[in-house]
């Protein structure tokens, strides 16, 4: 077991701008642990810095509690899988995988007997004396994750190892990483990837960093938390922006009225008025918002005509549009719906919904399933 710390890391190559700014994390002892965020924002930077393969600018790793700045790659108990899976192509599958316990001079049999275990944990078994290029890429895959369980590390680091799989076996490989992580919980596992499905789905804290002006004005990291944590109660709006797809639905608006448990926001260029479960103290009147909502937090969508449902719950909030698009996905349908103000809401729907580009629908959500961001970008406090 080893848990992570990272104190002020920062990153920068020359005289350019620091690649990242200000990392202070704590990543537990057996936590599944995702750096995810936009290209060029640093979380492959990051991981290498972690595992040695690259020098922090500035600031202290600790790996089990012990400073490793200086501690080469080889020494700081950790194994890494990388994107590309670095393989030896004239070595057997075998070979690939117990060759790092060899130079280390485990004993023969004892690595026999880690590869074998990991191979029937990765369903090998049978592929040991094939050659890489023997094997389809989801197989590669798991060769390079077996490399590193063999070596039984504190901590598994993994760099984007889903990226050259096709979208049926990243599937099926991320289940069997989720299930490897459990397997083995005594090590902690940091996984980088720029996909919020795997994001989601596998950890237990996600980092999610930023890169550009919001990275020097604010630091690289925009929030740190749970899946959850992330979805419904973003700490800013690059957050709530980057988790879901479709990316949440922004409007602008203006303050109305504001209490420590409710907000009223007029939307611009429409007379549509939304209230809001949100600790607005802070807030003042004529100041201005962003109203974010989800298009999967749109309950109902009918006819502009129908009334059904519009008085059934008093947290319910409307909004009339006009329908320009339907994307039709089989299980369900995205709506796309001109605003007044010239900004789209998608609204998502079931697979079966009826409507075409040019009705005039009238869409329900909760007040609470509402966030408010103000010009910083800030998130305005949700009660829940």
């Amino acid at each position: 077991m080893a848990a992570i710390t990272l104190k002020g890391v920062t990153k920068a190559y020359g005289d350019h701008a620091p690649v990242l700014r200000g990392i202070d994390l704590e990543i537990g002892n057996n936590e599944f642990c995702v750096f995810l965020g936009p290209s060029g924002c640093g979380k492959s930077t990051l991981l290498r810095i972690i595992a040695g393969l690259e020098d922090a600018s500035s600031g202290e790793v600790q790996i089990g509690g012990r400073v490793v700045n200086e501690v080469p790659p080889a020494k700081r108990g950790v194994a890494m899988v990388f994107q590309s899976y670095a393989l030896f192509p004239h070595m057997s599958v075998e070979e690939n995988m117990s060759f790092g316990l060899k130079l280390s001079g485990v004993p023969a049999q004892e690595v026999a007997q880690r590869v074998q275990a990991a191979a029937k944990t990765l369903q090998l078994d049978a592929l040991l004396k094939r050659k890489p290029a023997a094997l389809s890429g989801g197989q590669r895959q798991r060769v390079a994750i077996g490399r590193a369980i063999v070596r039984e590390p504190g901590v598994f680091l993994f760099d984007e190892p889903l990226s050259n799989l096709d979208a049926m076996l990243r599937s099926q490989t991320r289940i069997e990483i989720a299930r490897l992580h459990r397997q083995f919980a005594r090590a902690s596992t940091v996984y980088v990837t720029h996909d919020q499905v795997e994001a989601m789905t596998l950890g237990d804290k996600i980092v999610l960093l930023r890169t550009g002006a919001e990275a020097e004005r604010y630091g690289s990291i925009a929030q740190v938390g749970s899946p959850l944590d992330l979805y419904h109660r973003p700490d800013n709006q690059f957050v709530a922006a980057f988790i879901g797809s479709p990316k949440m639905n922004f409007l602008s608006a203006t303050v109305q009225s504001s209490t420590d448990v409710e907000v009223t926001v007029k939307l611009d260029k429409s007379d549509d008025v939304v209230r809001v479960d949100a600790n607005g103290s802070s807030l003042h009147v004529g100041q201005p918002l962003q109203l974010g909502i989800r298009p999967e937090h749109f309950d109902q969508v009918t006819d502009i005509d129908s009334d059904a449902g519009a008085h059934a719950n008093a947290d319910m909030q409307t909004l009339r549009r006009e329908v320009s698009l339907v994307e039709r996905l089989g299980e369900h349908s995205y709506l796309h719906l001109d605003d007044l103000a010239g900004t789209a809401i998608v609204a998502k729907q079931p697979g079966d919904a009826a409507y075409q580009p040019g009705a005039r629908v009238t869409v329900r959500f909760h007040s609470s399933a509402c966030h408010l961001f103000t010009a910083d970008g800030s998130a305005v406090p949700k009660l829940h």
